[in-house]
């Protein structure tokens, strides 16, 4: 019974991917009405919940009404903070929507006779679920034998188990027949590094100083053997190469850190992510804006929160009988709503700044993260923690850390980092001003990979990195 369930199983998801691929082929840009609709939508609110605390909180208090929430005094503080904070935030909104993300055509020219595709597909998840197309960091990795030779015994054998593997490793292949085969990386990511048992490959195998109790070795052998299957595997996709780069659909070659928009129908340059509250995508010359944005949104949402829900409480503890503005009680329900939404926007595009991530790329660290994660889980008990820490630290100090030394765009620091988007002035931080550092096409790379963004371990590093 179980053969029918995955042939069915795999008719299905065959057929999905090839729904997705004809949607893909006849998709085009969404219309700029339903691009722009949110936007109206935003605007919407911020004028409503305007209207509720000026008119209907702060007024009736400087108006001394009969049922003002407080004095005059607290009315006008109340305005003007209000105001200014108000005034704050649509001037960061203005800028993030009519600032341009920043377009690879404008700045590139078409080559239709193209590098060709990867010789990958894209994860199914990416297929499926997501609106961008596929990220040349995420695909999955391959290896170039003639850059980095490696050893993989016993290839043709593909049946075999890993107590077989075991044994050709300790010897019973020769160095000739080793050096003979071939090594190609899973074309499923999400297995990539999880208890397979191909050989990662390396740059010298005479310099590779193997842990004892990690392989067996023969007393003629003159050469350490392949790493263990149970290591890091980071991707092997040469990802700075022209051809990793070519978007079919707009025949051009995309500046690094490119990606294609589906909802926008372009190639946006250092592209974070689509946002429908701001009409358009995130992406080099709006992403400062957009973190302006979201900065004074959060306390803009969290001034009107704070305000309308402590005064009625006030209120209602000193006179049982007042009653509650019901429209009062919608914006304090919409100000927590953003203000929290805000909040996890802010934590999460600060941290990605300060490690120089964009939102897309951080997908594939989270990718790499997990799939090691499954790797320890096979390596060790679920009690073994210390265990895990123990090799996830030795792994650490053979590559490097994964989200700063192991990103291909980290400038070394996290406040350079921070400045290559927000500037250098402080005042830039947080006003609508001013630019972001670079002209949004190229990118410095990180010297622990090599010039095909590959990444090296500490060992090949420069010297002074280690």
């Amino acid at each position: 019974m179980t053969k029918p369930n995955q042939s069915c199983c795999g008719v299905i998801e065959e057929a999905r991917i090839e729904a997705r691929e004809k949607h893909d082929r006849r998709a085009k840009p969404q219309p700029w009405i339903v691009l722009k609709l949110a936007v109206g939508l935003t605007v919407a609110i911020i004028g409503y919940s305007s209207y509720v605390y000026i008119g209907t909180f702060c007024l009736d208090m400087i108006r001394r009404n009969s049922n003002a929430l407080g004095n005059e005094a607290m009315g006008v503080a109340f305005l003007v903070v209000f105001c200014i904070f108000l005034f704050m935030m649509l001037w960061s909104y203005t800028m993030v929507v009519i600032t341009p993300p920043g377009f690879a055509r404008d700045f590139v020219e078409a080559n239709k006779s193209g590098y060709g595709l990867p010789p990958t597909r894209p994860r199914l998840s990416e297929t499926l679920t997501d609106i961008r197309g596929p990220s040349y960091e995420l695909m999955s990795p391959t290896v170039d034998l003639s850059r980095n030779p490696s050893h993989d015994p016993g290839r043709g054998n593909k049946q075999r188990n890993p107590s077989t593997t075991s044994n050709t490793l300790a010897g019973s292949t020769s160095t000739k027949d080793r050096n003979s085969q071939t090594t190609a990386a899973s074309n499923d990511p999400e297995e990539a590094g999880v208890a397979n048992t191909l050989a990662a490959p390396i740059a010298d195998p005479h310099t590779l100083t193997m842990r004892p109790e990690s392989v067996t070795r023969t007393e003629s052998s003159s050469i350490d053997l392949p790493p263990p299957m149970f290591s890091r595997r980071p991707p092997t996709t040469p990802i700075l190469l022209p051809e990793y780069r070519y978007c079919n659909k707009e025949k051009i070659l995309k500046p690094h850190r490119a990606h294609h928009c589906r909802a926008c129908g372009a190639c946006v340059l250092r592209y974070d992510h689509h946002c429908p509250w701001v009409g358009q995508c995130v992406g080099a010359f709006n992403h400062k804006f957009f973190v302006n944005f979201i900065q004074w949104a959060c306390v803009f949402c969290f001034w009107t929160f704070g305000t309308l829900l402590g005064v009625n409480l006030r209120a209602q503890s000193r006179a049982s009988s007042s009653d509650i503005n019901p429209q009062q009680i919608v914006v304090i329900a919409l100000a927590a709503l953003f203000g929290l939404f805000t909040m996890t926007m802010i934590f999460t595009q600060t941290y990605e700044l300060m490690v120089n991530q964009t939102t897309v790329e951080s997908l594939g660290f989270r990718a790499m993260k997990e799939r090691e994660k499954a790797t320890l889980s096979q390596m060790h008990a679920l009690w073994q923690m210390g265990a895990k820490r123990q090799t996830k630290r030795r792994w650490d100090n053979e590559w490097g850390k994964i989200g700063t030394e192991g990103n291909l765009w980290w400038l070394g620091s996290a406040r350079a980092n921070w400045e290559s988007v927000m500037g250098r002035n402080v005042w830039w931080w947080f006003l609508p001003i001013g630019h972001r550092l670079g002209d949004g096409l190229t990118y410095p790379t990180n010297p622990r990979f090599d010039s095909e963004g590959r990444w090296r371990r500490r060992r090949e590093w420069p010297s002074d990195l280690r």
